[in-house]
């Protein structure tokens, strides 16, 4: 199994001041890689880091300000080398109804859930390229396809993220097999914008980092729940295809 080593570069963790993004901070130091977690919150940051030990380095940003995300990405490569990994997890849930939302409130939403995810991932890309290999994993969720209550802004930033994914790949898959990206989604977390009987994001650090260390061109475009791929849908085609060949489709897992 091809896997990204310490040795391949540093790994930026976006929305790292809190929950699933300070565990996946944290995991990812112990496991021996050089962390760049960004956030808006100084304080909060440098939690995490005390958490995570040396090799975490806070980096306060903005992910929906792109200059700053230019500059930021042109340090870490100065300063650490390269970006071999990025984890784009920042995200915001304001919880308003689509009545208490203004044009400007639904925009700010999404400038930091999709605008963030495009202006990180296209400064790892530019770095990515010149190596020729790197992973990019985006936190996603199924909100754009059952949206809950008061979370108009939130599903459909989250929802566009996750074609940007599938525009990414079908832009960039052919020329550079060996960045892989796709999505992951870890399920309810116990975090302020999950819920208090979910799961501990400890817990579900160690399937995003294990999932985002495997740097196999074969998971370029795959979806994983959790722990599991989930498998695209099949038309009745390619059912019947299946079912003659005695064919059954198993989805990947991480354990």
């Amino acid at each position: 199994m091809t896997r990204l080593t310490p040795q391949d570069g540093p790994a930026v963790v976006t929305g790292a001041g809190s929950g699933l993004g300070r565990a996946l901070s944290v995991e990812l130091a112990r496991q021996g890689f050089t962390v760049i977690g960004t956030g808006r919150r100084p304080e909060a940051l440098a939690e995490t880091a005390a958490q995570a030990g040396p090799t975490c380095h806070p980096l306060t940003l903005d992910v929906s300000d792109p200059k700053a995300v230019r500059a930021a990405f042109a340090r870490i490569k100065t300063t650490h080398g390269p970006v071999a990994l990025l984890i784009n997890n920042a995200a915001d849930y304001p919880r308003r109804d689509v009545l208490e939302e203004s044009a400007e409130s639904f925009l700010d939403t999404i400038a930091i859930n999709l605008g963030g995810v495009v202006a990180c991932t296209h400064a790892a890309l530019g770095q990515m390229c010149e190596t020729g290999r790197g992973r990019i994993l985006n936190v996603a969720t199924f909100a754009d396809l059952n949206p809950l209550p008061a979370s108009s802004a939130y599903s459909v930033s989250k929802g566009a993220a996750r074609i940007f994914t599938r525009a990414l790949i079908a832009d960039i898959a052919d020329r550079f097999p060996g960045i892989v990206i796709g999505d992951w989604m870890p399920g309810m977390l116990q975090t302020p914008m999950g819920a208090p009987d979910g799961l501990a994001p400890e817990a579900s650090a160690n399937w995003g980092v294990e999932l985002a260390l495997r740097c196999d061109p074969a998971l370029t475009g795959a979806v994983f729940e959790q722990d599991t791929e989930v498998l695209p849908p099949r038309g009745l085609r390619g059912k019947l295809k299946d079912l003659l060949l005695l064919r059954r489709r198993r989805p990947r897992r991480l354990s």
